[in-house]
């Protein structure tokens, strides 16, 4: 139990208005990282989406060239049309949130004559099946930085929202009591002064009536 003395009162309120202040500017924080989430989120699904979709037509692109050209063929193509894909592991921040994000050396999907291949002696399904593989790979490396993104913004939501909770929960609700403790024990004390005070000066001023009444020494009647 602290003390109760004014001094460690007017500590207590600034300090629970202190706490009062820090729980208004977290839950501000809480609401720019659920919104910020939200947004990551939306990008995350509308990217699944459309790796989903791109994968989808090439195999069935791929389908038809194998029709087409053969399995053999398009086994032997794709062993001489290998690439290396250079890539940048970043780290980025975002409100205080640092997270990963990863970058491709310049566009990933190529143009047919960017190829290592004749397209004139292949069919366009060819074509569109390689270009949409190309696409997959691109909206997947664009997943993998949305993961980054999103994982480490709900994490941080989480602790802000914990934080939050045991500041206005505990804390606050904690300096409040005591505040009101020590109050109602430094009032209760002024009021017994103050009767004490008002006691006194009404007996002070009884035996100063009395002395002014009383007749003097060897006077007669």
């Amino acid at each position: 139990m602290i003390h109760p003395t004014r001094t460690n009162l007017l500590r207590l309120r600034e300090k629970a208005a202190s706490v009062g202040n820090s729980v208004a500017i977290l839950k501000a924080r809480r609401q720019a990282l659920i919104r910020e989430f939200l947004a990551s989120v939306k990008d995350f699904v509308r990217s699944r989406d459309a790796v989903r979709h791109n994968y989808q037509q090439a195999i069935d692109e791929l389908h038809l060239t194998e029709g087409h050209e053969g399995i053999a063929f398009v086994e032997a193509l794709a062993a001489t049309s290998e690439r290396d894909v250079g890539a940048d592991v970043e780290q980025r921040n975002l409100m205080g949130v640092n997270y990963r994000e990863l970058s491709v050396y310049g566009p990933f999907v190529r143009s047919p004559a960017e190829r290592n291949y004749g397209y004139a002696a292949t069919t366009p399904h060819l074509d569109e099946s390689v270009r949409y593989f190309e696409q997959v790979v691109e909206d997947m490396l664009g997943i993998a930085s949305f993961e980054s993104k999103v994982k480490r913004l709900g994490e941080e939501t989480l602790h802000v929202t914990r934080r939050t909770r045991v500041l206005e929960e505990r804390v606050l609700p904690s300096l409040r009591t005591q505040v009101r403790a020590i109050s109602q024990y430094i009032g209760e004390r002024e009021r017994e002064s103050y009767f004490r005070l008002k006691k006194f000066k009404d007996a002070s001023a009884g035996r100063r009536g009395s002395s002014r009444t009383r007749p003097p020494v060897g006077s007669t009647r």
